[in-house]
């Protein structure tokens, strides 16, 4: 074994995981390779050409670099724990009338999990995957700050991540830009991987049409919840709707009705199939409940504690202050109103760059100002 140790790397085929392995393997450690197998189109039933971190492809893209390095590489199958965890509470979500986060839920469940108990079995002391983030230490405790590339930083959906998980991984690309890792990749040879496009979609709905993924999961779905109702938040019925789970909060566009004004979606009622719209300033909100709360920079938060709250992963982040309610609930209190606040959604707080800790929102608790 190296001196510098032996680590597994996660390698999706994509340029940041193969960045990832050659940086570690240039930096003198042991590294092995593995793709895990999370997913197939054929049981996703999109329209989309199979393309991204399962594909073929993308495996053997991955097989390749470590062919290329001389380090091993192995792909495991995870796709009945995967199916079993994330997309049931993807779905689970919906039909609750919540907006579900899976990206999250994989990283802390499922992808981490599965490279613990791989890199156990084969005497790895620490993992790396490609996400931009950095990892630091107070008082004992690790945690994620943000990467140097603020563009591409995935700080957000790291929030879950235990001490063991943090005390074991390693980020090469948090200290590095993505013109930067380009360029890397294109110096040690990989022209074609330099130039790879990236994908944003959530992996197995790869046509970004989660309403049309929810009809192909749950059968009879669209005749269940058909002929739901549209109401004003003073209770005016407006209309009617094609069912509660195709539609989000903050939502203006795809109601198929025109109002006179634009209108949003301000609440979902699954329990009467009933979705509420109001003008924008009904969205607004300055505060809300955050359960399944992971803290990662203080083992308890001080009340009142300053920090800027992202409800999105593209949000810049609001002044806010945090009130413990429990050792898994936070009471959040926004300094200025918020505009769709969505159950199910990941709330994460920073301090600077530092992620305090992050959790589920679980309802706007307060109404907006004036």
């Amino acid at each position: 074994m190296s001196k510098k140790g032996r680590v597994l790397v996660a390698m999706s085929g994509g340029i940041d995981s193969t960045v990832t392995a050659m940086m570690l393997h240039e930096e003198g450690y042991e590294v092995i390779g593995i793709t895990m197998k999370t997913w197939d189109y054929a049981t996703s039933g999109g329209s989309k050409k199979e393309t991204g971190c399962c594909s073929l492809d993308s495996i053997n893209d991955a097989r390749q670099v470590a062919v290329d390095m001389g380090f091993h590489h192995f792909i495991v199958d995870i796709r009945e724990e995967f199916g079993d965890y994330v997309i049931d509470n993807f779905v689970d979500e919906y039909l609750a009338g919540r907006t579900p986060n899976p990206c999250v839920l994989c990283n802390t469940h499922i992808k981490w999990s599965a490279l613990l108990k791989r890199a156990d079995a084969l005497d790895c002391e620490f993992i790396a995957t490609g996400h931009y983030a950095q990892i630091k230490e107070h008082n004992g405790r690790k945690y994620i700050t943000r990467s140097v590339d603020h563009n591409k930083d995935q700080s957000y959906v790291l929030w879950g991540l235990s001490q063991e998980c943090l005390n074991r991984s390693r980020f090469p690309l948090g200290a590095y830009t993505k013109p930067q890792v380009r360029q890397m990749a294109y110096d040690w040879g990989y022209t074609d991987l330099s130039k790879k496009a990236e994908s944003y979609e959530i992996c197995f709905v790869p046509d970004n049409d989660y309403r049309g993924f929810l009809k192909r999961r749950v059968d009879g779905l669209e005749a269940q919840v058909a002929g739901g109702t549209f109401v004003s938040t003073k209770g005016e019925v407006l209309g009617t709707h094609q069912g509660y789970p195709f539609y989000t909060i903050g939502q203006r566009k795809g109601l198929g009705m025109a109002f006179g004004e634009p209108m949003y979606v301000t609440e979902i009622r699954p329990e009467t199939n009933t979705v509420v719209l109001g003008p924008v300033e009904e969205l607004v909100r300055n505060g809300m409940t955050v359960g399944q709360v992971n803290l990662m920079k203080y083992a308890t938060i001080p009340d009142g504690l300053e920090v800027a709250t992202k409800i999105r992963y593209k949000d810049s982040g609001t002044l806010s202050s945090l009130h413990q309610l429990s050792p898994n609930q936070v009471e959040v209190e926004f300094y200025a109103n918020v505009k769709g606040v969505a159950p199910g959604q990941s709330a994460v707080f920073y301090e600077g760059g530092d992620v305090v800790g992050g959790g589920i929102i679980y309802s706007s608790s307060l109404v907006g100002r004036n």
